[in-house]
């Protein structure tokens, strides 16, 4: 039996991804077989087609999904075949069906569209972990969300909002500043000048956390904006990545912290995984989280999927559907 999968033997721009027929593959010991029915797409896919982040090549791009279990392999217990089933960084889901080790799959809540469970998996955890754990936010706190219309973006101003702290958002176009605005951000600003802008804000004395998923462009403007021993907490780089530079920038500008996490470093236990895939999955079943799906496309057109997330055409979460 065969299945339709997008496949990158060298990596290159979004027409180094080829769909293909491969064998559909065979659970093992302490997997599950899922017939897929909605693959996230992210810009770590983008980085891993380009050869930004190195994989061995010939593969399968993506790494998060949502469908129904079609089979396990020996030993597997908490999944059966119908379970509807979320999960993310796996890689290989750009595909009709996915192999996934069953600690890796997390039970879609009753009620929970699957599309919607997808969007918020890679992107939902990532907004937990930065506001929950790399730099814990408290009420009365201001942070600045940059790319506030993005799929983390819109996630990562409404938990802020939750837990009580000011929100500064930044965001390309009128359009996308009134996205980050309705997701409940107190300011939403262009680029340009962000940094003096947040002093303004803050009464001279700075944020206390950028949470900075675009790298290059807003590196120098996210130090500027920090408050002495604030953070910077850099999850990404859709700009392109920062160049080298002289630790001493963070003395100079106020002893600051930098730090650069993933996902992976945050759902290091099955414990870690449940709580913050818990939480957003629960938060979106009660309302309390809005999960913006701002595009669908057919798993054939891979290619245009990247074109729209890298060229700023989109807001919320892009889907592939197998």
């Amino acid at each position: 039996m065969s299945m339709k999968a997008i496949r990158v033997h060298q990596p290159g721009g979004p027409e180094a991804m080829l769909l293909e027929d491969i064998p559909t593959p065979t659970p093992g010991e302490g997997q599950a077989l899922i017939r897929l029915v909605a693959c996230g797409v992210n810009f770590i896919d983008t980085y891993k087609r380009a050869g930004l982040y190195p994989v061995q090549t010939p593969f399968t791009l993506g790494e998060e999904g949502a469908g129904v279990v079609e089979a396990v392999g020996p030993g597997v217990v908490s999944v059966k075949a119908g379970d509807p089933v979320v999960y993310s960084n796996v890689q290989g889901s750009y595909a009709e069906y996915a192999l996934v080790s069953a600690d890796k799959l997390v039970k879609v809540p009753a009620g929970l569209e699957p599309k919607i469970a997808v969007a918020g998996m890679l992107q939902g955890m990532t907004a937990h972990y930065l506001a929950h754990s790399t730099y814990p936010l408290r009420a009365g706190e201001t942070c600045i969300v940059h790319a506030g219309a993005g799929g983390v973006g819109l996630l990562l101003i409404q938990m802020a909002r939750m837990i009580g702290a000011t929100v500064i958002t930044t965001a390309s176009s009128e359009e996308k500043r009134a996205l980050a605005k309705e997701a409940g951000a107190d300011h939403a600003l262009p680029y340009e000048g962000f940094d003096q802008k947040a002093r303004e804000i803050t009464g001279g004395k700075g944020v206390d956390v950028v949470y900075d998923g675009v790298g290059q462009s807003t590196w120098e403007g996210s130090l500027n904006s920090l408050r002495v021993r604030g953070m910077l907490a850099l999850y990404g780089q859709s700009s392109g990545p920062v160049a080298p530079f002289n630790p001493q920038v963070l003395n100079q500008k106020g002893g600051l912290f930098l730090t650069r996490p993933s996902l992976w470093h945050y759902t290091q236990t099955r414990q870690e995984l449940e709580w913050r895939a818990g939480d957003v999955l629960r938060w979106a079943l009660e309302g309390k989280l809005q999960i913006r799906v701002g595009a669908e496309f057919p798993l054939s057109q891979a290619a245009q999927a990247h074109l729209a997330l890298q060229g700023r055409a989109t807001t919320g979460k892009v889907l592939l559907i197998p």
